[in-house]
């Protein structure tokens, strides 16, 4: 769906592609000429009154790849209506990216969430939670992600998330499971779906969401997107929740913004021993909230379950001690804890046989209470 006529989409991929113009500098060339149209039909002399002599000499030279890709996008646009380009200028631009520090010139969009005559439901009509985590999480913290991301689906919000492996991947797919919105901001262009892993499920995204980027067609998965992508992640969202994430992660950085940006950050807490755990516990150090269930992000957020969902979510959220309160414990599930353990140790623990114990813990992992790591450990499994 094209929003813009094709001469003004043009200037704006040319803004857009135009080396050395970053955002701010574009939006300063837009505040003193109105559109992206005008600023390349200034003089020289108007244009070296807004910037450098380096600036201008980028704005007055097109960029090799703008024809292809004007070409590119149009014709993506045209192969159907649930998809488009929107400017910073556009009514139809999201609000809330309006209020981060560095709003993309342009978004491309693809879904059932944009915005057209006929949409039911649109973004900006939304409230959008961010989960995000480790691309490498613990069993647990995959099952968590999946199931927090279930329980707001199914409570009306909207999961927002990178689309990424690991806890993105499961945020996704648990906020359809629950019937709810997910929006994916990606690192590469919408013609390209990273990791590959998850182009079904982003199908299914874009059949119940949106799938959102920065960066224009053709754009492959450069490391340096990412990072930046995080921004988007934090702007769309009331709150950013983080699974896991070691101390050196991506996760941190859509944290860090998302504090700067004056929103809610929200972390869980993990094993003292799990490097998966040492980024939600610095993030609860700075002052996130600790969450033990979804419940305490959406009462923070002053929206809490109606009722009927909320005792649902208990049920289908229980804790480990409302668990051990409710059945009796299985001996080896109190001798495994919660912490990753070797089969030594548990026998160790235990004194049952190593034929007996082997049995036992696979009769566990076949029912989901406990999981298997590499390097021959073994980890309890809780409900989120």
């Amino acid at each position: 769906m094209l929003t813009m006529d094709e001469a003004e989409l043009q200037a704006w991929l040319r803004l857009l592609l135009t080396p050395g113009v970053g955002n701010e500098s574009a939006r300063k060339l837009l505040a003193a000429f109105g559109s992206a149209q005008s600023i390349f039909e200034q003089s020289e002399a108007a244009l070296l009154a807004i910037g450098s002599a380096r600036l201008v000499r980028a704005i007055q030279t097109e960029p090799e790849e703008l024809k292809g890709q004007l070409s590119s996008t149009l014709a993506w646009l045209a192969a159907g209506e649930d998809r488009c380009v929107v400017n910073l200028g556009e009514a139809d631009y999201p609000a809330d990216l309006l209020n981060i520090t560095d709003p993309p010139l342009l978004l491309f969009m693809l879904g059932s969430l944009v915005a057209k005559a006929d949409a039911s439901v649109t973004l900006d009509a939304l409230n959008c939670l961010a989960i995000v985590g480790s691309r490498n999480p613990t069993p647990q913290g995959e099952v968590n992600a999946r199931q927090f991301a279930q329980t707001f689906g199914g409570a009306g919000w909207c999961v927002v998330s990178g689309m990424a492996l690991g806890v993105d991947g499961a945020a996704h797919d648990g906020a359809l499971m629950g019937g709810g919105h997910t929006v994916a901001v990606v690192g590469t262009g919408l013609d390209r779906v990273y990791p590959k892993k998850h182009l079904a499920l982003a199908h299914r995204i874009a059949e119940r969401g949106l799938i959102v980027s920065e960066f224009p067609l053709g754009t492959p998965p450069l490391t340096s997107n990412f990072p930046r992508r995080n921004r988007l992640i934090s702007g769309l969202s009331h709150g950013t929740l983080v699974i896991e994430a070691a101390l050196q992660s991506g996760s941190l950085i859509t944290a860090r913004l998302a504090a700067e940006q004056g929103k809610e950050v929200f972390a869980i807490p993990g094993s003292i021993h799990s490097p998966q755990a040492r980024g939600c516990h610095l993030l609860i150090k700075q002052g996130a909230k600790l969450v033990e269930s979804a419940q305490d992000v959406l009462e923070e957020l002053q929206l809490p379950l109606s009722i009927a969902t909320a005792e649902a979510s208990t049920v289908d959220a229980m804790t480990p001690t409302e668990t051990q309160e409710d059945k009796e414990e299985n001996p080896l599930l109190t001798a495994l804890g919660f912490d990753a353990t070797s089969l030594d140790a548990l026998q160790a623990r235990t004194g049952w046989p190593t034929a007996q114990l082997q049995a036992q813990l696979l009769a566990l992992e076949l029912n989901g209470e406990v999981a298997r790591l590499p390097g021959g450990l073994f980890v309890r499994m809780a409900s989120a």
